[in-house]
């Protein structure tokens, strides 16, 4: 229950575009540079969500993406590329 409480919080603190920029938004840094946001390996996700993530909106995007991924929700964000 804890799990989807937290995704819950997530989904009601996210904006409209949030799902829309998952399917658009490149990785601006590091190994997975130029790779969409949506398409990054779901070990990189969880192992940054681990380390801490970066501050402002790539990081608030990276804990929905981590959310999702979790989730198995990917293919709600795959219709929007």
């Amino acid at each position: 229950m804890a799990g989807f409480l937290n995704f819950y919080d997530t989904l009601v603190g996210m904006s409209q575009n949030d799902l829309k920029t998952l399917a658009t938004m490149k990785m601006p840094f590091g190994k997975y540079k130029d790779v969409l946001l949506i398409d990054l390996p779901e070990p990189y996700v969880v192992w940054y969500h681990s380390k801490g993530l970066p501050p402002g909106k790539l990081g608030e995007l990276l804990g929905l993406l981590y959310e999702i991924k979790l989730n198995g929700l990917e293919a709600l964000v795959h219709r929007l590329k």
